[in-house]
């Protein structure tokens, strides 16, 4: 008598839709709220330390407890947690499209990113149950894959949209009829699963798992943004503290609420080791390059985001080649090569960010897209396949949380190493007074809104960004290439 673990459900495409809308939106979410801050600051007058938090929340919530909710998940049922995370994401965005002020608003972000954390894993972790089939899963998370590569690069762009139409509120309340249709079709497509013997759920290693990834996020993002003090150093002591303690605690517990052993498959570890670094040079190049776009290249908002699509477009139409290269390669060795097209692409824009003609850009965006396409594909069908069905919440979520701890650090390394060389590359005369001095010094945003338009001075701080930025890329394609080396030794490749 076959298992519900061997027989296809026969409503998973249908389901599939419904997941893919979830990550959609999610991956929206988190790139949509850059583009309204000017706007929501004019209205809610939020301090300079405010609005760093109503960025900064969010992901520290999110990052924080991604493991948390994948076991929990496990335990209470995939289906049960994904609808409630629907049902507070929609109610938080209502009051955070409503905040009357910035501390209404922080709130709100912070359940926003609460109940981000409930949704993130369980898509995943539901897919993993929906398709017991190696080749059918493969293809369903390529989709999966496409949704939240494609949804982050289309934020700005429907941020820009609702920007021009309605108020700041209004990239918040789009979410609203996403999340109730999510709770509708949700209700009715997909299947519950959990694990049938998880064990008790451990508090204590919940709030470690929290104190140690929120702590450890905190003290990357103040270190950027002020560099090496007392709390920086207080929280990075706190993160390492709680890091111990908790890791300590999952071997001595019968049922832990991480399962340190899963490391210990090179299959799951590389995935990981590999999504981590590649996601750390990615971000950390494509968080300034729509700065690169604006600044140097003079191009508005939303043709910034047009500018971008290749890349977009390149990783959707990687679904077609993810199971070509999987059959020819096998596993490890077609994430090493995916990764090894993507460092090419981004050695080539490095070239062509110097070019004046835009084709050049665009053409180089097309191996990066695809590259990162097939290998955010294999890598996430790397870790939810090398564990039992049971256990894919919490294989999921510790997927998730190396993207978002590869986003913090590529955005904080990459990001502070370009501030670096684009101050190096500056020759100021000294006729500049102070205040104009450390405006051009800060970054090129603020240089250009205290040079006048056109001067040489303009001229000489863009040639020194675009150059930081070509270096930078340069960076970014060598660790990429790492991460190929890695995928390529340690995730198996054997044949599916």
């Amino acid at each position: 008598m076959p298992t519900t673990e061997t027989v296809a459900h026969p409503r998973r495409w249908a389901a599939l839709s419904v997941l893919v809308i979830a990550v959609l939106l999610l991956a929206i979410d988190g790139t949509v709220l850059y583009l309204a801050v000017p706007a929501l600051t004019l209205d809610l007058a939020p301090t300079a330390t405010q609005i760093l938090w109503i960025g900064d929340v969010y992901s520290l919530a999110l990052a924080g407890l991604l493991v948390t909710m994948g076991t929990l998940a496990d335990r209470i049922g995939r289906k049960k947690l994904l609808l409630s995370g629907a049902l507070a994401f929609g109610a938080a965005s209502v009051v955070a499209a409503y905040a009357p002020n910035a501390e209404t608003l922080i709130a709100a972000r912070l359940l926003l990113g609460v109940a981000g954390a409930t949704l993130m894993p369980s898509t995943l972790s539901i897919i993993r149950n929906l398709f017991p089939d190696a080749r059918e899963r493969t293809r369903a998370i390529a989709i999966w894959s496409a949704a939240f590569g494609g949804g982050a690069a289309i934020g700005p762009l429907v941020g820009g949209f609702l920007l021009e139409h309605y108020w700041w509120g209004s990239v918040f309340l789009v979410n609203v009829p996403v999340m109730a249709a999510l709770l509708v079709f949700g209700a009715i497509v997909l299947p519950e699963s959990r694990d049938p013997s998880p064990g008790p759920f451990d508090l204590a290693s919940a709030a470690l798992s929290l104190v140690t990834i929120a702590s450890f996020v905190y003290a990357i993002k103040h270190l950027a943004s002020s560099g090496l003090d007392t709390v920086t150093l207080s929280s990075a002591a706190i993160a390492v503290v709680a890091a111990v303690v908790f890791i300590r605690r999952q071997r001595r517990l019968a049922t832990p609420l991480l399962d340190l052993t899963l490391f210990q498959r090179p299959a799951f570890s590389g995935a990981v080791a590999a999504n981590f670094v590649s996601v750390f040079a990615l971000t950390g190049l494509l968080f300034f390059f729509s700065q690169y776009l604006q600044l140097a290249r003079g191009f508005g908002p939303m043709q910034a985001g047009l500018a971008e699509l290749p890349t977009t477009l390149a990783s959707i139409g990687a679904i077609a080649l993810v199971g070509w290269s999987l059959a020819r390669l096998g596993r490890g060795r077609a994430v090493g090569a995916a990764l090894a097209l993507t460092a090419l692409g981004l050695a080539l824009v490095a070239v062509a960010e110097g070019s004046e003609n835009y084709v050049w850009l665009a053409l180089a965006l097309v191996p990066v897209g695809l590259g990162v396409g097939i290998a955010g594909t294999l890598t996430a069908d790397a870790v939810v396949s090398s564990v039992e069905p049971h256990k894919a919440g919490a294989a999921s979520a510790i997927s998730e949380t190396a993207y978002e701890l590869g986003v913090v650090f590529g955005i904080t390394v990459l990001g502070s190493l370009m501030s670096v060389l684009y101050r190096s590359g500056l020759d100021l005369p000294a006729t500049l007074d102070a205040a104009q001095r450390s405006s051009v010094q800060d970054s090129l945003a603020s240089a250009l809104s205290v040079l006048e338009p056109g001067s040489d001075l303009v001229h000489h701080a863009q040639e020194s960004f675009v150059s930081a930025m070509q270096a930078t890329s340069l960076v970014a394609a060598g660790i990429t290439l790492v991460a190929a080396v890695v995928a390529w030794r340690v995730i198996p490749s054997h044949s599916e």
